[in-house]
């Protein structure tokens, strides 16, 4: 028979070990418990879309004016100071200020122009696994809305039609 300090000994070891598994359990990460963060989609260019899409692509360079839209920064950045340059960046190129968007015709030449991921949303996921719901595949008025404001409509004198020329 054990003595009962050797008794005390063996509890005192597997108390030890129990907090000592809780702690482990409770402070260190599970990995394969948790799922993993979904993937960010980028902008990857209208380009990206024209294997897939090559009727979509062909009439939306060939009807839709933003698919050329950074041609009217080029004729008026001479006019115009650098702030506003930025504000024409957010409606006339693909993804200005947001993360993967463009930055400069240097740096992001395929996303100068204002193009398919502008309505339809980032397309590097979609890309990748070609599922719809990967994408914005009807785009809303909402989404035109954000760059075909009234006051832009007045100061230029368009008429925003949702889809129009798009496809």
């Amino acid at each position: 028979m054990k003595s009962p300090s050797a008794v005390n000994l063996h509890k005192t070891i597997l108390v030890l070990l129990i907090i000592s598994l809780f702690f482990m359990v409770s402070v260190l990460p599970c990995h394969a418990a948790k799922d993993p963060a979904p993937a960010l989609s980028v902008y990857v260019g209208s380009l990206s879309c024209k294997p897939c899409h090559e009727k979509e692509y062909a009439s939306f360079t060939a009807y839709a004016k933003k698919s050329n839209s950074y041609r009217s920064i080029e004729r008026l950045q001479k006019g115009l100071n650098d702030q506003d340059l930025k504000k024409c960046y957010s409606c006339h190129t693909t993804g200005y200020g947001k993360p993967g968007g463009f930055i400069s015709v240097e740096k992001t030449p395929l996303l100068k122009n204002a193009g398919c991921e502008v309505c339809h949303g980032p397309g590097s996921i979609h890309v990748e696994n070609a599922k719809p719901a990967s994408i914005i595949a009807h785009p809303v008025i909402q989404i035109c809305a954000q760059c075909h404001t009234s006051e832009m409509i007045q100061a230029f004198k368009f008429r925003p039609l949702i889809h129009g020329g798009g496809h």
